[in-house]
This record gives structure tokens, C-alpha cells and sequence, in this order.
């Protein structure tokens, strides 16, 4: 679930909790829209650590170029002489 889902479940909880006065048997309106915004704030904040390790900068590093050495045998086959 990324950042919008978390702001979404906060927004949710929100307005169940307070905008709302329905009145289920079962089922305690204020209560779900509580814990849907604490769900809703423990993924921000999960989110935002996550996002927060993937943003470290690594300094570049040098780039080593190896030469190929090209290593020639002369079989009689393989360079076209021995057809």
C-alpha cells in the first residue's frame, strides 16, 4: 500500500469518526473510523522510513576497464585455412 492508500484510510477513518451519526447494531462507527486512521498512520510512517533509506546517495565509483586479450590459435580449422 503506498502513500495515497494511507491518506485515503485516514481520510475514511476521519469521516466515519466524526462527519457520520449512523447508528448499525454491531458495529461502532466511531470506533472503526479510529482505527482506520491509526492504520493509516502507522503506513505513513512506514512508508516515509522506507522512502526515506531508498534516497541514500552512494558516491560514484571509478570505472576500471579491463583490455581483452585475444588469444589466437592457429589449428588449421578455425581461421579458414584448413577447409
Amino acid at each position: 500500500m503506498g502513500l495515497g492508500g494511507c491518506i485515503i484510510l485516514i481520510a475514511v477513518g476521519a469521516i466515519l469518526t466524526f462527519a457520520t451519526d449512523w447508528h448499525m447494531q454491531g458495529v461502532n462507527l466511531d470506533l472503526v473510523g479510529v482505527i482506520l486512521m491509526l492504520v493509516g498512520l502507522i503506513g505513513v510512517t512506514a512508508f516515509s522510513s522506507i522512502a526515506r533509506r531508498r534516497r541514500v546517495v552512494v558516491p560514484p565509483t571509478t570505472t576500471v576497464v579491463e583490455e581483452e586479450r585475444h588469444h589466437h590459435t592457429r589449428d588449421g580449422y578455425s581461421d579458414g585455412y584448413g577447409l
